[in-house]
């Protein structure tokens, strides 16, 4: 399963990660590569979760036009 995580260092310099699809599903790292092997699990654990409870796996995400 293909999931799109965002990316991004903080103003400490930790790398976040995050799975727009998955409501709530984040982690972080010292390093961009420990933010991608951290999020991998917590996606599977959110994934785990929502399949428990009977919720759908993933939200939309779409993407929009706003004038900059």
């Amino acid at each position: 399963m293909d999931v799109l995580v965002r990316l991004y260092q903080d103003e400490n310099g930790v790398w976040i990660a995050e799975a727009p699809s998955i409501p709530g599903c984040g982690s972080d790292g010292a390093t961009r590569d420990e933010a991608i092997e951290n999020i991998k699990e917590a996606i599977g654990a959110c994934l785990d979760v929502r399949r428990e409870l009977g919720m759908p796996l993933q939200t939309e995400v779409v993407t929009v036009h706003v004038a900059a």
